[in-house]
């Protein structure tokens, strides 16, 4: 078995050039730039980053679920590595969740209807609102309070309100999960375009402020005090959360065994604005980094998070601007991206501008009619249908509904995979199964 010199720190010294040069010469040009990329901290796709996990625990003679739970409560493969190849299963044992060291958010896979969800499930099921907000993680230790992103970059500057909630509360220290949403003059709301406004590069967060207050609020507690609770089942951790966070700051919920209830409260989230409702197991653990199958999205549209592959440039009154996006799903198999179709509906004239501007500076290719570009643009697509597809590689196009707006939230590798489109595809055309297992 080829043993991997563990990836250096970034700013730190890496492995000695001779190993390096030993194990490069010994590779094939394709394992060679997935070395290359991985002794530099530049493996960006989350299939690589589990063939990663798979390879520690394989040289270790690890179980792969150790080295998992290691980089997932510490984020730092080339840390996990060095333990498990130096210290064996002791050396996994010492990572622990640790303040203002944020843990990659839980993922959620996709149902239709809260029916399909409580089939995936089991009954009775917690449902609760979804939002369509920032995703916050909250850490506290004493009057010190930092918050972080869904991409774990930290945004305690951008976020005030978030950071007044968190001193304000009893417990000494926390970790809480939640999103963070703009609101509207009349307590509805904003669209998420516009809370990520809070967001931006250029912040006046005075000013912000006060024409787009943001309001947190809490759906997990993954820490209270000296109590680790990121393993325990969701029921004792949202037992935590209702004795530290008081109710105006936790998302709405309701456990059910019964379809017809759960369809009232996801009209119900409808009916106050947000995207939909959330189905989760009352007995799972808090998985870290995972899009795991105890955690279940229903929205009133269906939509895909889809990768921005190329842009054609427009005509008539779009002439000068790029317009029509080519979309792709993720391949978990290959790590790429496959296309799936093409759409200029939804945009507006600001989305226009700017994602004009964004195409050309990550442009690899060009003619006089598209602009090709690397996978890094995340674009949430509405679909009427999906209809199988010879001029397509994975034999499959979305006949879209329109664009609803750019996701600067996510990652490439948090897009919809190929395998969620091709289960949505033969659900519609019935007795395929009624959850999608998106990547």
């Amino acid at each position: 078995t080829c043993q991997t010199p563990p990836a250096p720190a970034r700013g730190g010294p890496g492995p000695p050039p001779r190993l390096v040069a030993d194990l490069l010469g010994r590779a094939t040009r394709a394992e060679q730039d997935f070395l290359a990329r991985a002794l530099l901290g530049e493996l960006r796709q989350g299939a690589l980053e589990g063939l990663m996990v798979e390879a520690v625990a394989r040289a270790a003679g690890l179980p792969v679920a150790d080295v998992r739970r290691a980089l997932m409560v510490s984020g730092d493969l080339g840390a996990v590595a060095r333990a498990a190849l130096g210290e064996g299963a002791a050396g996994l044992g010492r990572f622990a969740v640790q303040l203002f060291r944020p843990l990659k958010p839980m993922l959620a896979q996709t149902a239709d209807t809260p029916a399909a969800a409580l089939a995936q499930l089991g009954a009775p099921a917690a449902f609760e609102y979804k939002l369509d907000g920032a995703r916050v993680q909250a850490h506290k230790d004493g009057e010190t309070v930092r918050v972080f992103s869904r991409r774990l970059n930290e945004v305690t500057a951008a976020v005030p309100e978030v950071v007044e909630a968190l001193r304000a509360l009893p417990a000494r220290r926390l970790i809480l999960d939640g999103e963070a949403i703009g609101l509207r003059p009349d307590g509805l709301p904003q669209p998420f375009q516009v809370t990520m406004r809070r967001f931006g590069r250029r912040l006046e967060v005075e000013r912000l402020r006060r024409t787009i207050p943001l309001q947190p609020l809490f759906f997990d507690c993954l820490l209270v005090d000296d109590q680790m609770l990121f393993d325990r089942p969701w029921t004792e951790r949202v037992a935590a959360l209702a004795a530290t966070v008081p109710a105006s700051l936790v998302i709405q919920r309701r456990i059910t065994a019964e379809a017809v209830e759960a369809d009232a409260f996801l009209e119900e989230a409808l009916a106050h604005g947000h995207e939909g409702v959330m189905a989760k197991s009352p007995g799972a653990p808090y998985e870290a980094g995972a899009r795991g199958g105890s955690w279940l999205k229903i929205k009133a549209a269906v939509t895909l998070d889809l990768v921005v592959l190329a842009a054609e440039w427009g005509h008539g009154r779009r002439t000068g601007l790029l317009s029509n996006l080519h979309l792709g799903a993720r391949d978990p198999a290959t790590g790429g991206f496959v296309m799936l179709g093409k759409t200029f509906k939804g945009t507006t004239d600001e989305m226009l501008a700017w994602q004009t501007e964004a195409l050309q500076r990550i442009a690899v290719a060009r003619d006089a009619y598209t602009v090709q570009v690397e996978p890094r643009l995340v674009v949430e697509v509405a679909f009427n249908d999906i209809q199988e597809s010879p001029h397509y590689p994975g034999g499959l196009a979305l006949r879209c509904g329109g664009v609803k707006g750019y996701r600067p939230d996510k990652r490439p590798e948090e897009a919809d995979t190929i395998d969620t489109v091709r289960l949505l595809f033969e659900r519609r055309r019935g007795g395929a199964p009624a959850v999608a297992a998106t990547g």
